[in-house]
């Protein structure tokens, strides 16, 4: 439905609270795009095959999905603000460890605290997101996230630029580990004061995993699928089954990513206007058929365009998930907040592994298009994140 009440203007300790949470999303976009940019230096500088990367990308993604496990609750005993502020310093200074390592023992378990540190922002972040959400009584959330994706740009761009200044990985880090240490430090005291504890009996209400925060992760999961397969086929899709160049194959990824975050940025004026249900249902059907129509006609020109929708429908659906399941309970958003990134995050490490094994058999048009159809299994299931409570909807 259109928006039909005036929003209220938030004030000033929201606002204030709003642009500190965006730091934190920024550094934490930072910090693992400039570990990834510095990949194949580190692979080179440490002599490691190709199975020797895959453990040290699988120590973070491990120690990610465990801190998740454990951060959840640690933010909604002590609360969000007091979880962040330490979690970005240690974000920030384990991201240093790669460039120290001196083998792969060093070097994965130096990934495993950068990834537990990881892990731990962003479920600290997202429920801090959804606090300030509800100060301003009108979604906000798709905005953190786009600076999420900026914070990765920038962190790209940092490690580009420290490879052509001939830099190594353990000055980069330094050097950008000291810029997001300052910035986490001089966020922290703009962040709303920490929740009180729910009571007792309020944390013991609901035991175990609630079925509507799984069926969020598993939305989740299905866009993560499509995220993670943009990352590690789009190219390969476009050089490989359609005979494209290197030049022409790179702008997959490209342009999947800028047209994503451009809309992320778009995403909370389109959520005032329309509501998170329909967006979400416009979105799903966007990213399914842009995607689907595209491998369907077998063209380099029709795959980028594929590739471009399939960013625009993807941007805004993440940002509803999240909002969706930290308005469900309060007292408990930290934990529901956790099992949703934990379900998110598999989706990233599995989907493009099982579209690999797809493509050996059947080829790579059918194996991407499973995100295609996932996609439209999640414009059907947007009922999902209709507004719990007025906070969490239009204003």
């Amino acid at each position: 439905m259109p928006e039909t009440t005036t929003p209220v203007e938030p004030d000033a300790a929201a606002r204030r609270a709003r642009w500190a949470v965006t730091a934190y999303f920024v550094v934490s976009g930072f910090a693992l795009a400039s570990w990834t940019a510095r990949i194949p230096t580190i692979k080179r500088d440490l002599g490691l095959d190709d199975s020797g990367v895959t453990l040290a990308l699988f120590a973070v993604a491990l120690g990610s999905v465990l801190a998740m496990q454990v951060c959840g609750h640690l933010t909604d005993r002590f609360g969000s603000a007091r979880v962040m502020p330490p979690a970005g310093v240690l974000v920030a200074l384990s991201g240093v460890t790669p460039g120290l390592a001196g083998g792969i023992v060093t070097l994965v378990a130096g990934l495993l605290v950068f990834g537990a540190a990881h892990g731990t922002i962003d479920v600290a972040m997202n429920s801090h997101a959804v606090r300030v959400e509800q100060r301003y009584r009108r979604p906000i959330m798709s905005t953190f996230h786009a600076t999420f994706s900026l914070g990765g740009l920038l962190g790209a761009g940092s490690g580009a630029l420290a490879a052509q200044l001939g830099l190594s990985p353990a000055v980069h880090f330094l050097l950008t580990g000291a810029a997001m240490v300052a910035l986490s430090l001089v966020a922290r005291p703009a962040l709303l004061p920490p929740e009180p504890a729910p009571p007792a009996e309020a944390g013991a209400r609901v035991r175990g995993i609630p079925a509507a925060i799984v069926f969020l992760g598993v939305l989740g999961f299905f866009c993560s699928v499509g995220e993670g397969s943009m990352a590690d086929w789009s190219s390969v899709y476009l050089h490989d089954e359609l005979g494209s160049g290197p030049a022409f194959a790179a702008l997959g990824y490209a342009v999947f990513s800028a047209t994503m975050g451009l809309f992320r940025f778009l995403g909370d004026g389109l959520v005032r206007r329309f509501g998170p249900v329909p967006l979400v249902r416009v979105c799903g059907l966007i990213a399914g058929t842009g995607l689907g129509v595209a491998l369907l006609l077998h063209h380099p020109v029709a795959a980028l365009a594929g590739f471009a929708l399939f960013g625009v429908g993807l941007s805004c659906i993440v940002p509803q998930i999240f909002s969706a399941a930290g308005h469900r309970d309060p007292a408990r958003s930290g934990r529901d907040l956790a099992q949703v990134s934990t379900l998110s995050y598999g989706g990233l490490l599995a989907g493009p592994v099982f579209i690999g094994l797809l493509a050996q058999g059947f080829g790579l048009s059918v194996g991407l298009a499973v995100p295609a159809v996932l996609a439209l299994l999640v414009a059907v299931a947007a009922n999902a994140v209709r507004p719990r409570t007025s906070t969490s909807g239009r204003a």
